[in-house]
């Protein structure tokens, strides 16, 4: 590493957007289960086999009232028909319940294989690190005292930014896993509506919504494959311009090209909801 300050700044900032961008990776093939050791997926289950009571007793409330406003008479319910119906639609709604958990980790698990997939088609073990150009660092070390003061400033602000956006990235993958320990420790809650026709479309819009909140992931996984492949060919830098706009130049574009991604993994959640039609 060069003993240049300005150099070490911005080569300790590129360290930290790939530290937390190898991590970001690394979070994509890690499971609910398994993520920090798994305390907090032991704590949503207790949480989900307390709230399956309540469940199972507004699935009897939303059952009630379903047949109270889907049935004219009580003549319509005694109909074989009708009452295999009602019956079929109560046991698939207590099974949900029952099983919910088990439900939504297949979906989880299928999107996690098509995750894989496509990290596996991209040939991308994990994203590339992102370096600083040779070049920059020759023209930086060959500066004066007095040429670099205003080299400190840029680099201390560019240096600022690409640390805040590693922070963005890495907190918007952590909030996707604190959105699918919610959605498992209260599906039970959701999942009993599908006992009532009048109710059922909270139970839809739930699936939904968990379904975009795992598919988060693929998107997210895709930003990062396209930006690792731009890494691998860093901006062009134009020697005969001073070393200030030289370095300028290149972290407003380092700057601009991180912005893309993490604006696009923050849009992510937008992204599915819009595919999924929410």
């Amino acid at each position: 590493m060069s003993d240049n300050w300005v150099v070490q700044h911005l080569e300790n900032a590129l360290n930290t957007w790939n530290d937390y961008l190898t991590l970001v990776w690394k979070l994509m093939t890690t499971s609910p289960q398994d993520f920090k050791g798994g305390g907090i997926w032991n704590a949503i289950v207790s949480i989900n086999n307390a709230v399956q009571g309540i469940g199972l007793a507004l699935l009897v409330l939303f059952f009630v009232v379903g047949v109270v406003k889907t049935c004219g008479s009580f003549a319509e319910v005694k109909k074989p028909e009708h009452a295999l119906k009602l019956f079929i639609r109560f046991v698939l709604a207590k099974a949900a319940v029952t099983y919910g958990m088990e439900l939504m980790l297949k979906v989880f698990e299928i999107v996690q294989g098509t995750i894989g997939t496509i990290m596996v088609s991209s040939g991308t073990i994990q994203p590339d690190g992102m370096t600083l150009p040779q070049e920059i660092v020759d023209t930086i070390e060959s500066c004066g005292f007095w040429e670099s003061i205003p080299l400190w400033a840029v680099t201390l602000i560019g240096g600022l930014f690409v640390t805040v956006l590693s922070l963005i990235i890495l907190l918007t993958v952590y909030g996707r896993f604190f959105k699918l320990y919610m959605y498992t420790a209260i599906a039970p809650i959701p999942l009993s509506t599908f006992a009532g026709e009048p109710s059922q479309n909270v139970g839809k819009s739930f699936i939904k919504s968990y379904c975009a909140v795992c598919l988060e992931g693929a998107i997210i996984v895709l930003s990062c494959i396209i930006f690792s492949l731009y890494a691998t060919s860093p901006p062009e830098v134009n020697e005969s311009v001073s070393a200030v706009t030289q370095v300028w130049t290149y972290i407003a574009e380092l700057v601009f090209n991180m912005l893309v991604l993490v604006g696009t993994i923050k849009m992510s959640d937008r992204v599915v909801r819009e595919m999924m039609g929410l």
